[in-house]
């Protein structure tokens, strides 16, 4: 029995064959890494009414938090959605009943969609995709 345990130590180990052939350790130089980038805007600028303060938000990052970035304080207090103390709706012009210009990475409870057609919209999980004038009466500079 020790002699072959020190047999099967000796031995290497065997390796298992690769289940995806294109996945290799060395990656082939012909073939781009990284997708290429397409042009788009750094930033869209989210205007706040009645204030009249402004920011940009960055795409992918949600307007709750560009504007604590920019100094804005914006009411919140579960930051995913459910809780709606942030609500505020779009002012910018949107076409006939279409929802505001914004994306959500979530599916979350916190709006209807005929709230999303009204215009509202939860800036705590919200991410800009064009420039908004938003109704933030209870903003404040932090």
């Amino acid at each position: 029995m020790v002699a072959r345990w020190c047999e099967m130590r000796r031995t290497p180990p065997r390796s298992l064959p690769n289940p995806y052939p294109l996945d290799s350790s060395s990656p082939d130089p012909s073939v781009p890494t990284e997708p290429p980038e397409l042009p788009g805007p750094t930033a869209y600028r989210v205007t706040l009414l009645p204030s009249g303060w402004q920011f940009d938000a960055p795409p992918g990052t949600p307007i709750l938090l560009a504007a604590q970035a920019a100094g804005i304080k914006l009411p919140s207090l579960c930051r995913n959605g459910t809780c709606r103390a942030c609500l505020c709706r779009v002012r910018t012009d949107v076409a006939g009943g279409e929802p505001a210009p914004v994306a959500y990475r979530i599916e979350w409870p916190g709006l209807s969609r005929e709230e999303k057609r009204e215009g509202w919209l939860l800036p705590c999980c919200a991410h800009a995709c064009a420039d908004l004038v938003i109704d933030a009466p209870d903003a404040a500079l932090c």
